[in-house]
């Protein structure tokens, strides 16, 4: 082990400030990392509240221990870090360690970055400089995309199976069904065929939203006749038509955005209303001032109805992932996808109570040209 063995005591060493290129010191307390270094003789001389949060160590008993006493990290296979990298005699052109995971005494995990401060390339090491970070928000990422894939995967599963259990009965049985029974075994194939899609059109979308790749490919969009489509279908699908009342305040300012999203979005919210809620669903179509300073009028779509509404303390949880609110069923990603595109196109959207007690969710969208005509 390298690490320096001075006896000199410099717990009473202010731990040093750095300077921005503006001249402004640097306070390692201001610091959301936990911030470690240790001088030249490998005695720790910082140790900020961040590095004593994250490795349960106190300040006063890490300042002037050696590095590898204050903290005593292993690798994931149980080997001590120190003497693995050997900071003040190991190469004399490294300048640093990447960021990796490490372990702390009883466990824990910390991700780690090293960095070693030299007076001239290849000279000896000044100081080591440690950065810590607790895992807990890398590990809430990954516990949300595992539970993305075991929410998809058993959606998946069921219409899956309903598939191969129909199509492997029709090939083994074809001659012992009428026709009638025949049809009715390939619509349900066909519908479960259809659900299938929208679950991986879903995880698609997820997947660019989160990594901000969703194109929004614009075009003129008439968002009443839109709307209109919407209330045809439900109609036609046995909806009576006094149940949707359609309001639309003219004139309106002309709006380009992604026809198909818009429709994606629209389908969300109409069929949020037409599941959950109750009585009248009413959209209100409405120019509006823009959701963003120093663009021109927007279009804003309101969609509300007379159904219990959504509680007050779960309102600030409707657009993540997976909230289905207090009736279950479905993925519980649609208004997490809604909110992706709409903000996608530059727009916001909003949740709150209808004048009638149900939820009232309402988008606006800036008006936006395509870039060939901007």
């Amino acid at each position: 082990m390298s690490v320096g063995t001075s006896g000199r005591d410099v717990r009473r060493v202010p731990a040093p400030r750095h300077e921005d290129p503006g001249g402004v010191g640097v306070d390692p307390e201001e610091l959301p990392d936990g911030l470690v270094i240790a001088d030249e003789h490998g005695r720790v001389v910082c140790f900020n509240s961040a590095a004593a949060r994250i490795t349960a160590v106190r300040r006063e008993d890490a300042l002037g221990q050696r590095l590898d006493k204050a903290l005593p990290l292993e690798d994931l296979e149980g080997r001590r870090w120190w003497q693995l990298t050997d900071p003040y005699g190991g190469l004399a052109i490294r300048v640093r360690q990447p960021e990796r995971n490490l372990l702390l005494p009883g466990g824990r995990e910390v991700l780690v970055s090293v960095r070693y401060v030299r007076d001239e390339p290849t000279g000896p090491v000044r100081r080591v400089v440690v950065c810590l970070r607790d895992t807990e928000a890398r590990r809430r990422t990954e516990r949300s995309h595992a539970e993305l894939i075991a929410t998809v995967a058993h959606e998946l599963r069921s219409p899956l199976t309903s598939v191969k259990g129909f199509t492997a009965t029709l090939l083994a049985k074809w001659e012992r069904f009428t026709d009638d029974q025949k049809r009715l075994m390939l619509e349900t194939v066909d519908a479960d065929a259809d659900r299938v899609t929208r679950l991986i059109a879903e995880l698609l979308d997820i997947s660019r939203i989160d990594s901000g790749r969703l194109e929004v490919r614009r075009q003129p969009v008439d968002m009443g006749a839109a709307v209109g489509r919407h209330i045809q279908a439900y109609v036609a699908a046995g909806q009576p038509a006094d149940r949707f009342l359609l309001r639309i305040e003219q004139p309106l300012p002309a709006l380009w955005a992604d026809p198909d999203k818009i429709d994606q979005v629209l389908s969300n919210l109409l069929e949020n209303a037409v599941r959950h809620g109750e009585g009248t669903v009413t959209i209100d179509i409405t120019p509006s001032v823009a959701p963003r300073e120093a663009e021109d009028a927007g279009t804003s779509v309101t969609v509300s109805d007379e159904g219990p509404g959504i509680p007050e303390e779960s309102m600030n949880r409707v657009f993540t992932r997976f909230w289905r609110g207090s009736k279950r069923g479905g993925t519980g990603l649609g208004l997490y996808i809604v909110k992706g595109i709409v903000e996608a196109h530059g727009g916001t959207i909003t949740v709150g109570r209808a004048p009638g007690g149900g939820a009232e969710f309402r988008f606006t969208l800036p008006v936006s040209t395509p870039a060939y005509l901007a």
